[in-house]
């Protein structure tokens, strides 16, 4: 079974949990600066760590990570167990400045976005920029983590670089969009079926 043949077996199983999935990212955006930061902190600790872990941090700080100084947002990641507690810490509430700026983000292309986000938010890469839009509504963005990049190698698409630099990371995403459209769906759609694929989980 190929790879297409594989998704679409997916979208026929799990898509009613994709689809609403997709609606909660989408109402992100009607959601207070200071809750849609939350998800930009998330999206910062999911760097060289898990989606798993940036959830269980999320739930336990919540508003912390809006209101704590570092030391204490420090001593909070450290006690749950996040390994960058330090550096992380610091990216988090360097990052604040957005805040009051979040939502003008959503009025920028999508490209666009992601460039000035990966530009003037310390902590986020092609990666993690491109995860917090999909978190918030993008549609068109592709999230090359460790788990796609491992799919698309075994399905012959791609071989795996060893340094994800930005021209590659967008060379494997017009791959991936081309999938895509394949599929009919959006990349923030198929991103959710690869996970599945990858992990038999769905989270976000």
């Amino acid at each position: 079974m190929n790879l297409v043949e594989r998704i679409e077996d997916a979208r026929r199983e799990i898509g009613t949990v994709v689809n609403s999935r997709l609606a909660e990212f989408e109402r992100m955006r009607t959601e207070s600066n200071e809750r849609i930061f939350q998800e930009l902190a998330f999206c910062i600790l999911t760097a060289n760590s898990s989606a798993r872990m940036g959830i269980k941090a999320q739930e336990i700080i919540g508003y912390g990570f809006v209101t704590y100084d570092e030391d204490k947002l420090r001593n909070e990641l450290r006690k749950i167990g996040y390994r960058f507690w330090r550096v992380r810490a610091r990216y988090i509430v360097e990052a604040r400045w957005i805040i009051p700026h979040i939502k003008e983000i959503f009025r920028m292309d999508e490209i666009k976005a992601r460039e000035y986000l990966v530009e003037h938010v310390k902590g986020l890469g092609m990666k993690e920029a491109s995860h917090f839009l999909r978190n918030t509504g993008s549609k068109n963005l592709a999230i090359v983590d460790r788990h796609i990049l491992r799919i698309l190698e075994e399905e012959g698409l791609i071989t795996t670089p060893k340094t994800l630099t930005r021209k590659r990371y967008l060379e494997i995403e017009k791959i991936e969009r081309e999938l895509a459209e394949s599929l009919g769906m959006t990349l923030a759609e198929m991103d959710l079926y690869l996970w599945y694929l990858k992990t038999g989980e769905v989270l976000k």
